[in-house]
């Protein structure tokens, strides 16, 4: 009798799929269906640090300058960031998330009417002509009411981003789909979409992503709970360790997929580490974001880059650029490591495989790469 997959198959199966060999920016997107953005940028915004992986001579900054010729949009999916047009309108018309007052709807109208008579608008060009002044925002400050509106209006279907500049959002007007959606169909779309991305996934992971994906379609909240069963049915599944796993029905897990001997630093958001019940399952210790935790309290660093060796995340990275060039700062998991003690040893492999990672992210940087250094060890 075969035996079921092993963790271990998972986590290669899980790296092998999702580092395809580079290729070009349109044809990544599309094959990823979905890339997460994040204005941070340490040394280089997400988005190009997931992109650099798996585009050919990407360098960063590429996605932003041929965006408007790619067919793509920005919006929420299952977090903000790119993706093909044909998937963001599977999400569209949606319901607002509040109710539009009449005052906000008819300002919404006359800003949607001068976005039409220009084009493509700069939030400055809207707020010098409405000049709608500062409002509250959700975290307990103020900013420009224009620039909510305009958010909201994009949110909403009425705008698109056309392309940005010194990454601000220009707005054009969205056009409506001229078909009908069904609305299983899509949510079925959607739901295949991020499976396709983050696969292979724990079922309790695959739950929290449709709940994700709520936020961007919050007019089929009722039809979550059916489209979660009619998901376990039609995709590959398997029992490991007690939990069910899940990705598309049309992939065969490899029984030894390759893992190359090459040292990759991952965005943080990189579909590889992205979902973190995943990763404590796959490599045994737990990463975590802290750009946003007090510096005080920082465990790996302010923007840790996931240090991937093979098929194994064994440390991080902290990448900046001075003077002298980019440098590195890499630790190790070793204690916080379930089952292991000490920290992998760096040997003659590892140490080619470093210099040819940081040599790599030089020049997707444009920046000469001056070292790399042990922390913590």
């Amino acid at each position: 009798m075969k035996a079921g997959p092993t963790l271990l198959d998972l986590r290669r199966f899980a790296v092998s799929r999702s580092l395809f060999g580079p290729t070009t920016l349109g044809r990544a997107i599309t094959r990823l269906g979905f890339v997460q953005a994040d204005p941070i940028r340490a040394p280089a915004r997400a988005q190009d640090l997931t992109l650099r992986h798996r585009v050919a001579n990407y360098r960063a900054g590429d996605l932003e300058k041929q965006y408007p010729k790619l067919g793509i949009d920005e919006d929420f999916f299952v977090n903000y960031g790119y993706m093909p047009r044909a998937l963001q309108a599977l999400m569209h018309p949606r319901t607002p998330r509040k109710a539009w007052s009449p005052a906000d709807l008819k300002i919404a109208n006359n800003v949607l009417a001068f976005v039409r008579e220009h084009g493509v608008v700069h939030p400055r060009e809207v707020d010098a002509h409405f000049a709608h002044g500062k409002t509250s925002n959700w975290f307990g400050g103020t900013s420009n009411a224009t620039t909510q509106m305009l958010d909201r209006m994009h949110y909403n279907g009425m705008l698109r981003v056309a392309r940005r500049e010194s990454g601000t959002r220009l707005y054009a007007p969205r056009e409506a789909a001229a078909t009908r959606i069904d609305p299983q169909a899509a949510l079925d779309a959607l739901i295949d979409t991020f499976v396709h991305k983050y696969a292979p996934l724990p079922a309790a992971s695959v739950g929290q992503l449709l709940s994700k994906l709520m936020v961007g379609v919050p007019q089929w909240q009722s039809l979550r709970n059916a489209a979660l069963q009619r998901a376990r049915l039609r995709l590959a599944r398997a029992q490991v360790d007690g939990s069910d796993w899940y990705w598309p029905a049309q992939e065969r897990m490899p029984r030894e997929p390759s893992t190359p001997d090459r040292a990759r630093l991952l965005a943080p958001f990189d579909p590889v580490v992205w979902d973190r019940r995943r990763f404590e399952l796959f490599w045994r210790w737990p990463y975590r974001f802290e750009a946003y935790t007090p510096a005080p309290k920082r465990k790996l660093g302010y923007y840790a880059l996931p240090l991937l060796w093979r098929d194994d995340v064994i440390g991080w990275g902290n990448v900046t650029v001075g003077a002298d060039g980019l440098v590195a700062d890499i630790g190790l998991a070793g204690a916080e490591r379930a089952g292991r003690a000490t920290a992998p040893r760096v040997d003659r492999e590892l140490r080619r495989a470093l210099d040819e990672e940081l040599t790599r992210m030089a020049v997707f940087l444009s920046v000469e790469a001056s070292g790399w250094q042990l922390i913590g060890t």
